[in-house]
């Protein structure tokens, strides 16, 4: 939808506040920016800015929290993180303001570099599995209650909620809610004991690029203190991430033998996820990790 002038006055504002003058847009251009929201790159007299548009009923917070989360990464991370401008509410709707990142070719390095501050930002030590608010995976609520152990946590926090969802919607049966209910009996054989890092929380190949300077750039998290297995079985779903950033990776943060049954029993949340966001298309996918390790 084309960005409407109060919103656009409201974003000027928005960066005349955090210090970039008398800013005003000269153009707007509708941008990828996700499936819930609108994105827009606007054009101005103090540079180039990103701007997400939506209901504000829709998703409640969801902005602010998603704020939270590239300043999360920022401070746990040496990764390029889009800086925040601000937040704000327009009439109906929400939206939010950051820089914008300019893309650029993968340079010689890129995975290298990427594994390697990954790793760096897994090794920071969190308090507890867990976040002071919770927040979303792309449009569905994600429940971050404090908890001290991690397969509790990914048992009730994680898998607990989704299951639930889907099962109220019919999409999987009885039979898997009793393969979840065995798996849950297991999880530590496949989580090794680990103090909480600070994770990404929805770390895809379409949450990343490579910014204009050749650095890995992340955006749209889902952040939390949990298990680095969950960010890892991420990379691994739909194409994976070049072998060289798993070397890096490894090679700066080591993994038990078992990391990978641990990264595809980790990959059910988001399975279960996209069933509940996507339908009975990915049911098998969660099936199939059920035969394998439940």
């Amino acid at each position: 939808m084309p960005l409407p002038v109060p919103i656009r006055r409201d974003l000027e504002d928005a960066l005349t506040a955090a210090g970039f003058g008398n800013a005003l847009i000269n153009s707007v251009s509708a941008v990828h920016g996700g499936s819930i929201n609108s994105a827009y790159r606007i054009d101005t007299s103090a540079g180039s800015f990103f701007a997400k548009v939506n209901q504000a009923d829709s998703l409640p917070g969801l902005f602010e929290k998603e704020a939270r989360g590239l300043e999360f990464l920022s401070r746990n991370s040496s990764l390029t993180v889009p800086r925040v401008i601000g937040t704000g509410l327009t009439g109906e709707n929400a939206w939010l303001l950051t820089e914008f990142l300019r893309s650029s070719p993968e340079k010689p390095g890129f995975a290298t570099e990427f594994g390697r501050k990954l790793a760096e930002m897994h090794r920071v030590t969190g308090p507890f599995f867990g976040l002071e608010e919770d927040n979303y995976i792309g449009s569905l609520p994600q429940t971050n209650t404090r908890t001290d152990s991690w397969p509790d946590f990914f048992a009730e926090m994680r898998i607990s909620p989704q299951l639930k969802r889907a099962r109220d919607s019919g999409l999987i049966s009885p039979a898997d809610v009793r393969a979840f209910d065995a798996l849950k009996k297991k999880l530590s054989d496949f989580f090794p004991q680990e103090n909480p890092s600070p994770l990404h929380g929805d770390l895809w190949s379409g949450n990343f690029i490579t910014d204009s300077a050749g650095k890995p750039a992340v955006f749209d998290p889902a952040v939390y203190f949990g298990h680095r297995y969950m960010d890892l079985g991420m990379t691994k779903l739909f194409g994976g991430f070049p072998a060289g950033f798993y070397n890096a990776y490894f090679d700066a943060y080591p993994a038990e033998p078992n990391a990978e049954e641990g990264t595809e029993v980790a990959n059910i949340y988001p399975l279960l996820v996209h069933v509940n966001l996507f339908g009975g298309g990915y049911v098998q996918q969660v099936r199939s990790a059920l035969r394998k390790y439940a």
